[in-house]
This record gives structure tokens, sequence and C-alpha cells, in this order.
């Protein structure tokens, strides 16, 4: 069987490194699957802590062949999460001309795998469709199994050299093509999400991501993106340990049902109108429970 290679990136988190090799090894497929871990290297004066970390994430992925086949390579200086993700991105999938993406702290149900090769393979000659996620918010009364939502999820995800191709690095650019083509309201959106503040931070040097910049190639474009309506993965990273994941509370996005997967290929390549007005409803939700909170939490500041 044809399969996608896997392409794992950590970096200093062996706990939640483990959890997300442990949760990999009994997927469906993964014994008969190619995993590549990209390690990245310590900065520049690192402390004994973070040295001592770097060093027991790499003992994590040598401990056993979490794979069919497993390949490590390991970085001598620190390049950062988004070098490392898209010069190894683009390493194997100019190899393979198709890849399954991973951080160290996604954790997978068992019919991740399986669901992404499927996908992989149904739409490897359709140009349009860009991406693949294996996240989807926790948005209810959703009928459609798995539908084109013009989000490039990071959770999880997998993609194709005829995509990755078009992927441009340059925040400035991929800003003034969007402001340029009046897209704003668009990109964010409909306001309901910062994505144009995130290429803003990246254009300013407060933030060095590729995620956002991946998403706004993708959508200048008019890529398809294919989600599910139920989440193939969990972000186990927002305790405070990652470098753009803060702390916060969450409850687990991952379907506990989809250990056995399944897929229906969406035969309409065109993004559901109906999905989009769902995301950007539960996205405006989402950010007056944020704000709320944040009163709340000011206010028993001063009373305390």
């Amino acid at each position: 069987m044809n399969l996608a290679p896997i392409v794992l990136f950590v970096y200093n988190r062996p706990e939640h490194t483990r959890k997300t090799l442990e949760a990999l090894k009994i997927n469906d497929l993964a014994s008969e699957s190619i995993l590549y871990i990209y390690a990245d290297g310590a900065k520049e004066n690192a402390s004994e802590i973070e040295l001592d970390a770097i060093t027991r994430t790499r003992k994590v992925i040598k401990e056993q062949e979490w794979c069919g086949k497993v390949h490590i390579i390991e970085s001598k200086v620190n390049k950062g999460l988004a070098a490392s993700i898209t010069e190894g991105v683009t390493e194997i999938v100019e190899k393979y001309r198709w890849v399954i993406v991973l951080e160290d702290d996604i954790v997978t149900s068992t019919g991740f795998l399986v669901y992404m090769n499927d996908a992989l393979k149904y739409y490897e000659m359709e140009d349009k469709v860009m991406h693949i996620s294996g996240y989807f918010p926790p948005i209810k009364k959703i009928s459609q199994k798995f539908f084109f939502y013009n989000q490039t999820s990071c959770w999880g995800w997998a993609t194709w050299s005829s995509s990755w191709v078009h992927y441009d690095s340059n925040a400035t650019k991929l800003y003034n093509q969007i402001i340029t083509k009046n897209r704003t309201k668009e990109f964010n959106l409909d306001n309901s999400y910062p994505f144009l503040e995130h290429l803003e931070n990246n254009i300013s040097g407060l933030w060095n991501t590729w995620a956002v910049k991946w998403h706004a190639s993708v959508f200048l474009l008019n890529g398809l993106c294919l989600h599910p309506n139920q989440s193939y993965t969990e972000n186990i990273g927002f305790d405070g340990s990652g470098v753009h994941c803060f702390k916060i509370e969450s409850k687990s996005d991952l379907d506990k049902n989809l250990n056995k997967s399944y897929f229906e290929p969406v035969q309409k390549l065109v993004q559901s109108k109906s999905i989009l007005k769902k995301v950007i409803k539960f996205n405006k939700k989402q950010n007056k429970e944020i704000t709320f909170a944040k009163v709340i939490k000011r206010f028993k500041k001063i009373i305390s």
C-alpha cells in the first residue's frame, strides 16, 4: 500500500512527545507507515533545565519503533518551529509528493492515518484541493461528515507537493496582497478571528510562525481545505509549555468514536457556505466568552 509519510516535529517537551507518539503508534496503518521525526536543537545560552528537556525528548523518540520505519533527524542548532516545519515539510513532499504533519502536542485517534491517506489519494489530482485537516472545532449540529471549509488548521494535517509549492513565507507580501485585493474581512472570517493581525505580528517580528502564512497562501489562491465534522486530533499543548500556546482550561475536542475511520468524499468542490456561517458564529461566541472571562478576572483582582 502506497501510504503518505508522516513527519513529526519535536523540541523540548518529552511528555507531550511521548503521548503524541503513543497515540500514533496504535493508529491503524502506523505499522505500515514511514515516520520522520525532526528534533530541533538547543538555543544559544540555553539553561541546564532546557538542555535536559531537549535530551529527554530525544530519548523518548528513540525508545521504540513508533511506526513501521522511523527516521530521526536531530538538528545541532536551533532553527525554531517555523523554519523546522517549512524545511521538513518541503524536504518530505519533494521526496514523496505528499505528507502528513504532526507536532509534539497533537494526539490522534486511531482512525487518523486512514482518513488522511484516503483523502490524500482521493483528491490527489484535484489542484483546487490544497489541504486536509484532522481537526475541526466542537461545533454542534453539523450533518455533513466531511466538507470544504477554507481554513488550514495546523493540528494534524496533510498536503501534496503540488500545493505546498505555493507556500509563501513572506508575511509582508501576503499581507499586502490581502489588503490590495480588499479581502481583509473575508480573511478574518467576517472579523471573527484576527488572522491579519497574526500576519502583522510576523512582519513586526513579535511572532515567527508558519501556520498563518500557509493559511494566507491557500486563501489567496482560493484553495479548498477538507475538514471532518468531528476531530481526529486533540491539541494537548495548552498548558503553557508551547512557544505560541498559552495556558488555558479546555475540554478535549478529540472524538473518541473515531477509532475506526471512514471517509466519504465530498463531490462538489466548493466551500460550504453553511459551515462558514457556523464557524463565524462559533468564533464570535468564543470571543464574547473570552472577553467576559477577562472582565470577571479583572473584577476579582480589584475586590481581592
